[in-house]
This record gives C-alpha cells, structure tokens and sequence, in this order.
C-alpha cells in the first residue's frame, strides 16, 4: 500500500501532526470537494437539483453498507449523531418495568444516558466497571441475568482504547436472547466489521473520527428481524413508503431502518462522508486497519523513552488505533497544550493522555509528539 499517495489526501499535514482522530477528524480533499460541489449545486440550481442528490444519498448508503456487510442497503440509515442511533433502540425497545440493560461503567456518555432516561419506565442500568484497562467479557456475563433485554458496548472504548470482543459477545447475547447493541464510531472505517458475521442487532456511528467525514452525517444499522419489533421514534414524511406523495397521509413506514430517517436529510454531510469512505474503500479497510496497528505499534514501543507509561491493553485482539498514556507527575492537560503549540495534535481524557494516529500519519509524526513529551518535565 503507498501510504505517501494516500497522505496527500490530507491538507492538514502541512501544519498539523494530526493524532487525535478518536474526536474530530480532518476531511480528506475529497470530501473538501465533495462539499463545495453540493454547495454549488444548491446556489445554481435549487431544488431543480434534488433527485442528483436523492441519487448521491442512494450511493451513499451503499457505501456504507459495503462498509460493514450489510445484507441489503436499506438494513442502514443516516443518522444526524451517534446518540441518535442509540436512542432509536433506547426509546424504541419494547420494554417492560425489571427489565435491564448491561453496559460498560466507562463508556462514552452518549452510550449510557439514552439508556439511563429509561429510569422511569422501571429500566435498570447495570453499569460494569473495567478492570484495568480491560473490560472482562466475563463480568459482562456475570452482569446479565434472566431480566437482562440489552447489552450495549463501544466497538473500542474512548478513553481506554480497548478493543472488545464483539463476536464472542454477539454470540453470549444470541445464546440468552438479549438484544447486541454497539457503538461503533471509534473504530468503524478504520477496521474491519462484517454485521453479517457478528451477530450485532443493530449500531450506530457519526462519520466525524475513523471514516473521515463531516459532523453531523453518520450510519445506523438494525437487523431486518428487529425493525418490526421497535417502536418507531423520530417518524416523519421520510418514514412510509411513498415520502413524496405529500398530499396522501398513507402511514405505511418502510419495511427497513429507513423508518428512522423521518425529516430531511443531511444532504452536504452525507454526500462528504461517501466521499471519505470512497476513499477509505478503495484504500482496502483492512490495510488501514494494519497501518493503524503498526503506528500504534511504533509508539507503545518508544513510549519509555519519553518517560511514558502504556495504559491502553496491547494484546493482540484488544488494541486499537487509541493508545492511552500516563507521564507520571506530568498534567496530560498541560502535554496537551505544550503538543498543540508544537503542532501535535493529542486529547487528554480520563486524566490520561490519548493518542489516536489513522492510516496516512507516519512514525516521523509519533516520533514529534514523542519528541515534545519527552521535554516535558
């Protein structure tokens, strides 16, 4: 794989080593493009230019259903946020008072207050704190009982970086019929996954960290047996099966997630982030996924020389493209700003300093984030 070709994708690069991609990544030139063409599009032409748009939605989704194995294009829907695709299964799973959810105590908020606003519906949370740096499949299990309806995980974990085992826990949730929920935005376009061979009952992902894209324009995914069983929320014109016969109220919502997507679509968004994720696509999501690790890689083994302590588990089946850092005595705040005014990008979360490197940053750029560390008494 040339990553130099690749790397030239990447305006940022010119001021930037950019190694926080588990926030807010930078646009390739693509999706830049992408953007400035609907832009165009919509001050020449209006709403004479829609169906060019409704046909660049369409290849979207496809896109994006190419991304995770989807059976059928119509099993993904745009959603505005991830937290938007975790409330379609919070407030829409048919629950009844002593019913349960499992997730992780460490999780990222947007996957634990939709669950959390249950409260008054007589939902318990099961919060499972990790141990380490790990979260045990184990203590999952141990969590769940015979009121157990959902277990909810981060496909990797924000702060911590680990890397969940969501086939083995697909197949504990299909073994005691408990619906498999995952929040898949810190790793989904960086590495491999097939919905058709994990058995995930549904996930979402905004497009703004791995697959490159804008804010705003990210991918839902509900199992075709689930949509009938979910109470539809956030219905709208959008939701039946003839949107635009506006004069005919016909409820009769999409056989598919399509239901989920009621209003008007993030049109620039979605048509930025196919374009990062046609790139990302014909880069293979498995090299990205191998240059990942191999970054990652290359910094946990020179991490010492900067004074730095690896948090994040690097055992092989639990690394991600997250690695978690401790300087002992030093303020991951305070590294932080010194990166920034250096030109390193980083993030500070859980009192650890994170590093988040994609598939176009080089050993040169971990070695300057390095480099600024390791002045940094």
């Amino acid at each position: 794989m040339d990553w130099t070709a690749f790397r030239d994708h990447f305006p940022v690069t010119a001021r930037w080593a950019f190694l926080d991609h588990a926030a807010v990544a930078p646009l390739p030139d693509a999706a830049v493009r992408a953007l400035d063409e609907y832009g165009r599009s919509l001050a020449d032409n209006g709403v004479a230019a829609v169906k060019d748009w409704l046909g660049r939605i369409g290849h979207v989704r496809r896109l994006a259903a190419r991304l995770i194995n989807a059976p059928d294009p119509d099993d993904v829907y745009f959603v505005p946020n991830t937290t938007h695709g975790v409330s379609v299964i919070a407030e829409g799973f048919p629950w009844a008072p002593g019913d349960n959810v499992v997730l992780a105590a460490e999780e990222y908020p947007a996957n634990q207050y939709p669950w959390m606003n249950l409260a008054g519906r007589g939902v318990e949370v099961r919060a499972v704190p990790s141990r380490g740096s790990r979260l045990s499949a184990d203590d999952l299990r141990a969590a769940m009982d015979a009121r157990t309806r959902v277990l909810t995980v981060s496909s990797v974990e924000f702060a911590s970086g680990f890397c969940n085992d969501l086939d083995a826990l697909g197949e504990l949730c299909r073994g005691r019929g408990v619906f498999f929920f995952v929040d898949a935005i810190q790793s989904l376009g960086a590495f491999p996954l097939d919905v058709q061979k994990t058995p995930i009952d549904a996930l979402s992902a905004d497009g703004h960290k791995w697959m490159l894209g804008p804010e705003g324009a990210g991918i839902g995914y509900v199992r075709r047996e689930w949509v009938g069983r979910l109470h539809p929320v956030g219905v709208g014109a959008f939701s039946v099966v003839r949107p635009f016969a506006f004069s005919t109220i016909d409820f009769a919502l999409k056989p598919h997630a399509g239901r989920w997507e009621g209003g008007s679509y993030n049109v620039p968004g979605i048509t930025a982030l196919g374009a990062s994720l046609e790139l990302l696509l014909s880069a293979g999501v498995e090299n990205v996924a191998a240059r990942v690790l191999e970054l990652t890689d290359y910094l946990c083994d020179r991490a010492a020389s900067a004074g730095l302590e690896v948090f994040s588990s690097r055992t092989a089946g639990e690394k991600s493209g997250i690695v978690s850092l401790v300087k002992p005595g030093a303020s991951p705040d305070e590294l932080v700003r010194r990166c920034r005014a250096a030109g390193v990008v980083a993030a500070s979360r859980a009192d650890r300093l994170r590093v988040s490197p994609h598939a176009y940053n080089t050993p040169a750029e971990i070695d300057r984030f390095l480099d600024v560390v390791r002045g940094c008494g």
